[in-house]
């Protein structure tokens, strides 16, 4: 396992025991989010690159050595199909946009659907060590749905979620499946947050909430593991990510920081956020010079509701994924996530939510303002699969027209579309 150094935070920089603090820094309240430190030159010599590589386990699991886990410790079973998603090489959108090679990495193939997956196999593989009997989370879904999944599998743990009302009925659905205590909020997913946060202060649960819980990072970072190591540790020049409370851009520099103090890979790649319009918290604080320490509580809309979040819970460490990489962050409109949805299925077969089509999208106005030139090497990050927002979906095509089931009117039905195809 990785032994952990210190939890330092990310405002005040001070360290803490990891027995010390469970969530934020006390000094400096929610917005100081702690890192998980390690002692990377001894880390180094007790794990080795190539060894590792050559394992058979295909989960997270095969970071394990990395990952702050006792040895001894159990982890939930279902997590042992969590990771090792498929990267794509897509030359079709290289070309059309004129980089020299784009990746897409396609975590909806997690099994509840999204990369928050990853985060959830760790924070509940901690609970279960910790002798925690019930894990919480707001969530405007996904998080949700990845701890519930995950917890079903172990029965000595309850879950129970908050949700805002408006959350895509799949979602709920799914929460649901799961046998989740599901409490629908009706208001936005920052006062869901704020409840979930109170309620496990008072009555002793563990709290799962993105970037409050400093081991949701520690789950994620294992997207960029995989990442290097199917790249045979050469990584892209630069990688866009869809952010909303800012946790997973948190999670993918994290883990190339931790391969590149490793010395495993050489550097660690630009970092491109990408925000929906309306949802634009750090987008505007990265472009303004704002800390995230002096972000205020917007009104979030989008229907991008994966990356709807009015006040960014992981905002100091979302800017830093950025600036400290030389990166940039980027926003979309809702016309321009919706288009992106059959955009990136059309030219990948990759059917994605627009939270991750949002990437897409966003790959356009980056090549859009040249913040990524034709020398490029770029990677697209996917956190989540279409069904998870099949409404969205439907309102992004247009097509399935009515037919009689005379061959006659189907060959005059398939002219007419032939031809209306190759006149667009």
């Amino acid at each position: 396992m990785a032994d952990i150094l210190t939890l330092r935070c990310v405002v005040c920089h001070r360290d803490f025991e990891p027995a010390e603090v469970t969530y934020t820094c006390p000094e400096c309240g929610e917005v100081g989010t702690l890192d998980v430190l390690y002692d990377y030159r001894k880390l180094a010599t007790q794990v080795d690159r190539d060894r590792l590589s050559q394992q058979r386990e295909t989960s997270i699991w095969r970071y394990r050595d990395l990952l702050p886990i006792q040895p001894e410790d159990r982890v939930p079973p279902i997590s042992f199909s969590v990771g090792c998603t498929p990267l794509y090489d897509v030359p079709r959108i290289a070309e059309e946009f004129g980089l020299a090679k784009v990746w897409l990495k396609d975590d909806g193939r997690n099994p509840t659907g999204s990369l928050k997956d990853r985060a959830s196999s760790l924070v509940v593989a901690r609970a279960m060590a910790m002798g925690y009997p019930v894990v919480s989370t707001a969530s405007t879904g996904n998080a949700a749905a990845a701890l519930a999944g995950i917890a079903a599998s172990v029965p000595e743990i309850d879950v129970i979620i908050f949700v805002p009302a408006t959350a895509p009925e799949a979602k709920i659905a799914q929460l649901l499946v799961y046998g989740a205590e599901v409490v629908l909020i009706e208001d936005t997913y920052d006062v869901a947050f704020d409840i979930c946060m109170q309620l496990c202060h008072e009555e002793g649960w563990y709290c799962r909430n993105t970037g409050v819980n400093p081991f949701t990072t520690e789950g994620k970072k294992t997207v960029s593991f995989e990442i290097a190591e199917e790249l045979a540790w050469q990584v892209p020049d630069a990688i866009l990510v869809s952010v909303g409370d800012g946790n997973i851009i948190s999670g993918v520099y994290k883990g190339f920081f931790d391969l590149y103090e490793l010395g495993w890979i050489e550097r660690i790649p630009r970092i491109i956020g990408v925000q929906a319009s309306g949802s634009a918290a750090l987008a505007s604080a990265w472009q303004q010079g704002i800390s995230g320490v002096e972000i205020m509580t917007i009104n979030a809309h989008t229907i991008a509701d994966s990356i709807s979040a009015g006040l960014p819970r992981d905002r100091v460490k979302a800017l830093r994924a950025v600036t400290a990489t030389g990166g940039a962050y980027v926003t979309v409109s809702d016309e321009e996530i919706i288009a992106a949805i059959p955009e990136l299925a059309q030219r990948s077969g990759v059917f994605a939510e627009p939270a991750a089509a949002a990437t897409f999208a966003g790959l356009r106005s980056a090549v859009e303002l040249n913040i990524l030139n034709e020398e490029e090497r770029v990677l697209l990050l996917l956190t989540g699969n279409g069904l998870k927002d099949v409404k969205r979906a439907q309102q992004s095509v247009q097509g399935g027209i009515r037919v009689s089931p005379e061959l006659d009117a189907i060959r005059a039905h398939l002219r007419a579309s032939a031809t209306r195809r190759s006149v667009l």
